[in-house]
């Protein structure tokens, strides 16, 4: 069923075939410009393009939830903090005492699933920090306040919203006495501030429990931060996916109950997240903080909803991963997990006369929420298990709900031996749709556009749950604008796609590269966010099929430096030999006496120890140290290491420029689960082979590293352990053409990341189209990034005149561009 679209609608007329050819290029100069030539040809008809092809990936990561879309203001409301989710965290974290205030756990709590509240002695009071520089308030606004409290006696609470320059609001008084019970109150900001600050005192003892302050003004009414849901929803994303991602896949799988002994790192578990608020479990989130489940379930399904999106839940397979990689062998706890499921799917569409329906119609939402697909764990890294699990859920979904589309996965990676066995599980099995997974450098983006050329069109189709280049640059963004004509071009095969991760608190960050950027009273969008906008809201519905000549491209042999390094773990190196493929001796290095040769460019502690050249600190991560020339090639690399200890193995590195661009081969990485050669451009990586393997602690191994033009050929022990070539063009021109079934309009989608402009004669056959196109434009430095404060990676909208059946555009440098061409 399609669904109503508000997005700019653009698209090709009559069916048309594509092909681009790049002549000889002009003179490298200061205003180089590269020649190509578009032909279209009305003989052709492409993929269809689904409604839902682009949508977002929404993880509770870098505080994306609680001071993120979350609006709650009041920081650790519940006093539910636990060292289980930070070692620095105390149930009054966030909470400033003034007199006796105590976090109590013992029988008179709220309720059995909020463990912790407070006692707050008489003439005392807490207040609350907020997020990031404080509580953030607007003149004018208003703001409800809530708390749960119980009193014995009769007393008054004092509610009050200041920052350092005083008042923010009028204070408001609260009576309280009896059992548990909520109480409200209404603040309205007599001017605005960042660093406001939530004052709750007492005149007689008193226990309060989840003290709420949330602005009146939310997305849509429900709850959430309007700034960031309004960037999201601008995006007119096809669907939502969630919650995880590695929350999903990690920790115990227990419930949160007396039987788990209230187990706190647990996997997400929707049951957990629904109900009233002050009822939901709390949860040590995998990434480092607390999450209250304020937003939960009902709110993401509720979200979708109001964006006009399909939402996309992920459940756990019991099989974990994220680097934990472990097969939960429990057959009760299993089929809990299977009819937790099967109770989900009630949930979002079962009638309110259902058990689970009516939860949900109790919630406010009597209607159902038209759930049609659902995943199934999510990057395990041990597909047999995983997919013995996912078997189990299968079968139960398909028996009760046979028109759910099903979703598995592929593992972490791109390529590799798990993507292979999961993918061969997969496709045996016929499933509906695998997801997969990869984080890349620009480079593999740009060469890898043709990824899904050669994939079955009758296998199982493919989710892109997630990707994104290494950065948050204008030339991330492009080398992922580059690969997303590729998506489209295979429509056929690719049904869903989304960036990750969604969102990031700039003071909280677990991870890098993030859509979209956010403090406590700003949001901006990140390169990446524009591209992706501009993608979403233009994505027509036909492909046109498209072939290309490339780039001319000379590509020299692998040239670089060799280097060591660490992660997580410390490790001795010896008898580093480098020589030349004509047996020139070029580094031979015994550590007998100092390690002058080595510049240290990472992080970590490196000493000479014993003849060895050892790194000492176990918790590390990527402690480089190189020696040599960048300008090195075609040469043998000996290295002798041995693990001491830590959770990793070791990073023999080759090729090695800068400390952003090089080649390593990680041994023993990913908890020592996984062997690999990964690619470094720019700070960002590819993995180019992989395979299972450990690392074992004392023992010494003999590495060699055999660099040949493009070619490399690894040895561990003296048995050749894998080889590859890296002779793919990055390829920085890349076109795709889509067409608007209603109107029969053009979209003429162009990438071109490279610094020279390219000039393109565009050739539209026997088609008719007026002489104004519309134009927008995204053109910056490579290395230009959105900020709170600049945006230079912005949309320029233009009108071209002159255009006609055939008529030349040029493309700027490093610039993505859609032209809007309507049919005569």
């Amino acid at each position: 069923m399609s669904r109503t679209r508000t997005r700019w609608r653009l698209g090709l007329t009559a069916t048309a075939l594509l092909v681009v050819s790049a002549v000889v290029p002009a003179p490298a100069n200061a205003e180089d410009v590269t020649d190509y030539a578009i032909t279209v040809d009305p003989a052709a008809k492409g993929a269809k393009i689904d409604d839902t092809m682009y949508g977002v990936f929404f993880e509770d990561i870098n505080r994306a939830a609680d001071g993120g879309l979350y609006a709650e203001l009041v920081q650790n409301r519940s006093f539910e903090y636990s060292t289980a989710d930070n070692r620095s965290y105390t149930p009054l974290t966030s909470w400033a005492v003034g007199g006796t205030a105590t976090a109590v756990g013992d029988d008179g709590r709220l309720n059995a699933r909020n463990r912790t509240y407070l006692s707050l002695g008489a003439g005392s009071s807490v207040t609350n920090s907020g997020y990031n520089t404080g509580i953030r308030v607007e003149d004018g606004k208003k703001y409800d306040f809530s708390v749960w409290a119980r009193a014995d006696q009769a007393g008054t609470l004092t509610v009050s919203l200041t920052d350092a320059g005083g008042v923010l609001a009028e204070a408001r008084q609260v009576e309280v006495k009896g059992g548990w019970a909520k109480y409200r109150a209404r603040f309205t900001a007599t001017r605005s501030s960042t660093t406001g600050r939530l004052t709750v005192a007492t005149d007689n003892s008193v226990a309060l429990d989840m003290i709420s302050l949330l602005p009146r003004d939310t997305y849509k009414g429900h709850g959430l931060r309007k700034d960031l849901a309004s960037k999201i929803a601008a995006l007119d994303p096809g669907f939502v996916r969630f919650p995880g991602g590695c929350l999903v896949n990690t920790g115990s799988m227990q419930d949160y109950s007396e039987a788990s002994n209230w187990e706190r790192k647990r996997s997400y578990q929707w049951k957990d997240t629904v109900g009233p608020v002050e009822q939901r479990a709390t949860n040590s989130n995998f990434w480092g903080y607390n999450q209250s489940y304020g937003l939960g379930y009902y709110e993401y399904f509720q979200f979708s909803e109001d964006i006009g999106a399909m939402p996309l839940p992920v459940v756990p397979a019991l099989v974990t991963g994220c680097g934990q990689n472990k097969a939960v062998v429990d057959e009760a706890l299993l089929k809990r997990h299977v009819q937790d499921t099967l109770d989900l799917i009630e949930f979002a569409n079962g009638p309110v006369t259902s058990e689970w329906g009516r939860k949900r119609a109790q919630m406010g939402h009597p209607k159902p929420f038209h759930l049609t697909h659902i995943e199934v764990g999510n990057e395990e890294n041990l597909p047999n298990e995983f997919f013995a699990r996912f078997t189990e859920f299968r079968t139960a979904i398909e028996a009760k709900y046979p028109d759910i589309t099903i979703i598995s996965n592929s593992g972490p990676d791109d390529s590799g031996s798990t993507f292979d066995t999961a993918w061969k599980l997969n496709r045996d099995a016929d499933v509906d749709m695998v997801d997969e997974h990869y984080y890349n450098s620009t480079d593999w983006f740009l060469q890898n556009n043709d990824r899904y050329d050669s994939y079955d069109r009758n296998g199982p189709k493919v989710f892109l749950g997630e990707y994104a280049s290494g950065g948050n640059t204008f030339k991330n963004a492009l080398s992922e604008a580059a690969f997303m004509t590729g998506l489209e071009r295979n429509a056929d095969v690719v049904k869903l796609a989304s960036y990750a991760p969604l969102l990031a608190n700039e003071d909280a960050v677990q991870w890098r590269p993030d859509m979209i950027w956010f403090n406590n009273h700003a949001s901006w969008g990140s390169a990446s966010y524009e591209v992706q906008k501009l993608f979403m809201t233009n994505v027509g519905d036909r492909v046109v099929p498209t072939t290309a000549t490339g780039t001319p491209s000379v590509s020299g042999p692998i040239s670089g430096a060799v280097g060591l390094s660490t992660w997580a773990t410390t490790a001795a190196y010896d008898d580093v030999k480098v020589t030349g493929a004509d047996g020139t001796a070029l580094l031979s290095d015994d550590f007998s006496g100092d390690a002058a040769q080595w510049t240290h460019t990472g992080g970590g502690s490196w000493t000479v120890e014993d003849g060895q050249y050892v790194q000492t600190d176990v918790a590390a991560e990527n402690t480089m140290v190189s020696a040599g020339d960048p300008a090195w090639h075609d040469y043998d690399l000996h290295v002798k290491a041995t693990k001491k200890s830590g959770r990793e193995g070791f990073l023999v590195a080759f090729g090695v420029k800068d400390t952003g661009n090089y080649y390593w081969w990680n041994l023993g990485g990913w908890n020592n689960t996984l062997s690999a050669v990964e690619q470094a451009t720019d700070g960002g990586k590819s993995t180019l082979v992989s395979k299972a393997g450990s690392i074992e602690t004392g023992r010494a191994y003999d590495i060699d590293v055999k660099v040949r033009g493009r070619q490399v050929t690894l040895s561990l022990d003296g048995q050749e352990w894998g080889s590859f070539t890296d002779d793919k063009p990055a390829e920085p021109f890349r076109q795709i053409v889509t067409k608007d079934a209603k109107t029969g309009d053009l979209i003429v989608k162009v990438v071109n990341a490279q610094a020279a402009q390219a000039r393109t004669t565009i050739d539209l056959g026997r088609t008719k189209v007026k002489s104004k196109a519309a134009v927008t434009t995204l053109a910056a430095a490579p290395d230009a990034v959105n900020s709170e404060t600049a945006t230079p990676v912005a949309p320029v909208r233009s009108t071209l005149t002159g255009v006609a059946r055939k008529f030349t555009y040029t493309f700027p440098a490093n610039s993505v561009t859609f032209l809007r061409i309507r049919k005569g």
